[in-house]
């Protein structure tokens, strides 16, 4: 299989890697809001604020240019206040949540020298002379404090028991013979062989987990070495969700004619539920605007986020774009993305201060494509960084592979493509057939998304950017 070979940067889909960039991307869009500034969520561009329906005497107004998907992403992670409520959780219960305290070592990691083998303690001066046959004085398992090692004698040690005073090098076991209480030695050992030293892992006082740390097994591991019991941790993100649409049918019931399966919601919660959040579940809301109000009142008052997909478009059935202007603001925007252009991001007010957000006066509201493709490659690429981000994780980039094209796409679309593929056997990839944003059979068989720029055709041995769903969905 070739190797594979990471690619920390993106120029194409990418979260800007210095502070200055991320504010110039999120500044050049400030410079267009509205006045009214001084909430949390980001204000509408100007040329995504709803418009007047034009008299017949007037010219239609002009298309609002396409934001790039950085243009977006930066916009989005500009505008995000991070939680700010944590709590204190047995280290044992915290895997996968985000630290909320940096850990700082009380002690040296080990806390003494160490044999790093099953073997014998030695002082090297005794084997200067012709005679390296020693007595073996004591023995030494893990967990024991041992006693000064005697001039003249080995100590039988085990991998991890302290290394007695007196002794300054491990002769592994393979190269001794015993007989009897005797051991003779049959390696000339340097000093410090096989010795752990006091602190080679961890120092006292050093910080080993930074703030903003999501929680591996590995990283519960490191806090347990320096004996923490407990960590403090951000709480769950709190995100509501729900979904319109008279066609939309639970598996399990009978499916009408014209009706679908409502496959988004158990993809969304999956989702969501998979990066740790507190997800609340609405369910199908009715095909009316007073219940689609109703719901993201309700929903605004204990969560930092309300997501939805479909129903954001200006058709008559299509409640949610007119609710969210109702209850808060939107703005709907256009990215230069394939699959998924539209998204729609706003704010829903809440009423009273309090609340899941600290006392903020709004709950973020996004607004997915109702195509099942669009709303799974969307939320990875904006949904998860931004809900990563509302929970306080510093590094919300996923790492992308630089991998070998083994197909042909003879035209490129203008706008930045998602391809569905896989690793083949031979390290290459291989492309989905039908990239439609309908056919979710693309996103099991595949491995990840290729992030193909505008206008760019793919020819068979190129070098392309692969971003793993195992990055994507972490």
């Amino acid at each position: 299989m070739a190797a594979l070979s990471f690619e920390w940067r993106s120029s194409h889909l990418s979260i800007p890697a210095v502070a200055d960039t991320t504010k110039r991307a999120h500044n050049a869009h400030r410079s267009r809001l509205a006045p009214s500034t001084a909430t949390m969520v980001l204000s509408v561009p100007a040329y995504f604020r709803s418009m007047s329906t034009p008299t017949s005497s007037a010219p239609p107004a002009p298309r609002a240019p396409m934001l790039s998907t950085a243009e977006a992403l930066a916009t989005l992670l500009g505008a995000v206040a991070p939680v700010t409520d944590t709590e204190s959780l047995p280290t044992l219960d915290a895997l996968n949540r985000v630290l909320a305290a940096e850990v700082v070592s009380p002690l040296d990691v080990p806390p003494m020298n160490t044999s790093a083998m099953d073997g014998y303690a030695v002082r090297i001066a005794d084997l200067s002379h012709g005679d390296r046959r020693l007595p073996v004085s004591q023995r030494i398992p893990a967990g024991h404090a041992p006693g000064p090692l005697a001039a003249g004698t080995a100590a039988r040690i085990f991998t991890g028991a302290t290394v007695p005073p007196g002794a300054d090098a491990i002769v592994m076991q393979e190269q001794t013979e015993v007989a009897g209480d005797e051991v003779t030695i049959l390696h000339a050992p340097k000093a410090g062989e096989w010795i752990t030293m006091q602190g080679a892992d961890i120092r006292s006082g050093a910080a080993i987990l930074p703030v903003g740390t999501r929680l591996t097994p590995q990283a519960l591991g490191l806090a347990a070495s320096v004996g923490c019991a407990a960590l403090t941790v951000v709480r769950r993100v709190k995100v509501a969700v729900f979904f319109t649409g008279d066609e939309l049918t639970m598996p399990g019931e009978p499916l009408k004619p014209g009706a679908i399966y409502n496959s988004n919601r158990f993809t969304l919660r999956g989702l969501l539920e998979k990066l740790g959040c507190e997800v609340t579940d609405y369910g199908i809301v009715p095909d009316q605007l007073d219940a689609t109000r109703a719901t993201l009142r309700e929903a605004a008052q204990a969560h930092d986020l309300i997501l939805t997909c479909g129903g954001v478009s200006v058709g008559e059935e299509d409640h949610v774009k007119p609710a969210v202007e109702a209850e808060g603001r939107l703005s709907m925007w256009q990215i230069a993305m394939k699959p998924g252009k539209p998204l729609a991001f706003g704010a829903v007010r809440r009423a009273g201060a309090g609340g899941a957000a600290g006392g903020s006066a709004e709950t973020f509201f996004i607004g997915l494509p109702g195509n099942p493709v669009s709303t799974f490659v969307t939320f990875l690429l904006f949904v998860r960084p931004f809900v990563l981000r509302l929970a306080g994780v510093r590094t919300v980039a996923p790492r992308a592979l630089s991998l070998r094209a083994d197909f042909s796409q003879h035209k490129g679309d203008r706008r930045n493509e998602f391809l569905r593929a896989r690793v083949n056997p031979a390290g290459g990839l291989d492309l989905f057939p039908n990239q439609s944003s309908a056919v979710l059979t693309s996103t099991v068989w595949g491995d990840g998304l290729i992030d193909n720029p505008p206008n760019h055709a793919i020819s068979a041995g190129e070098t392309v950017r692969f971003i793993p769903f195992s990055e994507l969905l972490n």
